[in-house]
């Protein structure tokens, strides 16, 4: 894991201060993450996008170094509205937007309602219809569970959780893992990430679910064949509503394809972003 080199940037969108990456230069691109990380799930990939291209990397609201306040609205609507004012904030009319996980729903809505910002879309293994919430993560919706789970019975919980994304058992080391959970890891960060918890809805993916044929953008999507949390049939239903996609398949990786196969995606990305 080698993340010296990246350093965040705030700004104020929404009247919440969000953290950003921002490297590079030339036509821009934005990298949304998905749950439970951050914009540095993109540390791997964004060097090699950085020499082509301008890289800017979000941190949502509620996640990462961003704000976490306790009653702003984080569903993944409330979220493409704010990654559309980071764009505004950063003078960026129009940008390639390449996504992941619930990240993947924020696009399709910036996509569906604001089709003008965005050149070329990446989809990478992003909730969809009804594929989410995925099983796991269900208990933690119900009322008192937060209550009923202690910061270090939490806090193990998602330690365990998070290797089932990879293929191989090597494929997510401690060192990752650690810096997946630093913003969760107080009794304000687990309170933080329950909150983004209750918000995993299908409903506005399943609303826009028949609009996706619309899209007049060039779409990749770009899945890990090995998927346990979004089924490779959920690419397959991407890229069968969407009229101008591609199905690019990641082999021997799950859920993190950014993790266990950084250069295939970079690769992947700037062959697709040109």
């Amino acid at each position: 894991m080698e993340n010296r080199h990246l350093s965040h940037q705030y700004l104020v969108v929404g009247g919440h201060r969000l953290a950003y990456l921002d490297e590079g230069s030339g036509p821009p691109v934005l990298l949304i993450h998905g749950i439970p990380t951050s914009s540095l799930l993109w540390r791997q990939v964004i060097p090699v996008l950085a020499q082509t291209h301008r890289v800017i990397a979000p941190d949502m609201l509620n996640y990462g170094k961003s704000d976490k306040p306790v009653d702003a609205d984080v569903s993944i609507a409330a979220q493409s509205r704010l990654m559309v004012k980071v764009l505004d904030a950063l003078g960026v009319a129009r940008a390639d937007v390449v996504a992941h996980d619930i990240g993947g729903g924020v696009a399709q809505l910036m996509a569906v309602n604001q089709p003008h910002r965005i050149k070329k879309l990446v989809l990478s293994n992003a909730v969809c219809f009804d594929s989410w919430p995925i099983p796991e993560f269900k208990p933690l919706q119900e009322v008192g569970a937060e209550g009923m789970m202690s910061l270090d019975a939490f806090l193990t919980m998602m330690r365990e959780f998070l290797p089932r994304g990879v293929y191989q058992g090597n494929g997510l080391g401690d060192d990752v893992i650690s810096m997946r959970m630093e913003p969760w890891s107080t009794a304000e960060g687990k309170r933080a990430l329950f909150r983004n918890f209750r918000r995993l809805n299908p409903e506005y993916t399943l609303a826009i679910g028949d609009h996706l044929e619309r899209l007049e953008h060039e779409t990749l999507i770009l899945w890990g064949r090995q998927d346990p949390f979004q089924k490779p049939t959920y690419a397959e239903q991407l890229h069968a509503a969407i009229p101008k996609a591609r199905l690019a398949w990641i082999e021997d990786a799950a859920h993190w394809v950014m993790e266990e196969r950084p250069a295939q995606v970079a690769a992947e990305l700037k062959a697709f972003l040109g």
